[in-house]
């Protein structure tokens, strides 16, 4: 898995939720069609006339959701930036979607304008396998946020993590080591800690 697999994915889910923040501040998410994912790249479009565009261009950054059949989820977080060439763009989006065409016929078509996202985090999560796989992958060297928990020094020893994690991802060791790939990000290690020594990864301990 990579980060262009990623994106292949949701190019193959086509239709995936994309969120942003409205004029109020409040959350905004309607389905949106992935037209192309090559190169780190991916690529939609939508009409001038819709508040989704105005949000593009307001402040850009979006969120992205899919799932498939086989319940992998992807998930990308970046900043959309217009496309120059904009008719070359969405002569070939409509190349390469051939159902565009019905929806918008002729030259209505240019009243769509295509957007690229190459800058951001991406997020693969396989629910399909047990334990669960999560892994996460950047696109445009975008620094990666850590996500999840960790277990610090000051742990004791005692394995009630280990007891309590639905996955049993926590092996032992000194200290107890959380196995980030296979975790559900539940909290419940965190909760049930006696000793305090399990943290939010990127927090102070």
């Amino acid at each position: 898995m990579n980060g262009q697999k990623c994106l292949a994915i949701l190019r193959d889910i086509k239709s995936v939720a994309f969120a942003t923040v409205d004029e109020a501040g409040l959350p905004a998410v309607r389905m949106i069609d992935i037209m192309l994912a090559e190169q780190d790249r991916l690529y939609f479009c939508t009409a001038r006339g819709k508040d989704f565009y105005r949000q593009l261009l307001r402040g850009g950054y979006v969120a992205i959701t899919g799932l498939n059949r086989e319940y992998q989820m992807v998930r990308l977080v970046g900043k959309a930036r217009p496309l120059l060439e904009r008719r070359r763009w969405i002569d070939r989006i409509f190349d390469e979607n051939p159902s565009m065409h019905g929806v918008y016929p002729g030259d209505s078509r240019y009243i769509l304008e295509p957007f690229c996202i190459d800058n951001g985090q991406l997020e693969f999560f396989d629910l399909g396998k047990s334990p669960v796989v999560r892994k996460y992958f950047t696109l445009g060297g975008q620094a990666e946020k850590p996500t999840g928990f960790e277990i610090k020094n000051s742990c004791v020893g005692c394995g009630t993590c280990r007891k309590s994690c639905p996955q049993q991802c926590i092996d032992s060791g000194v200290p107890f080591r959380i196995r980030q790939e296979n975790c559900l990000h539940c909290g419940l290690c965190f909760e049930n800690c006696p000793a305090g020594a399990i943290v939010k990864r990127g927090e102070a301990a």
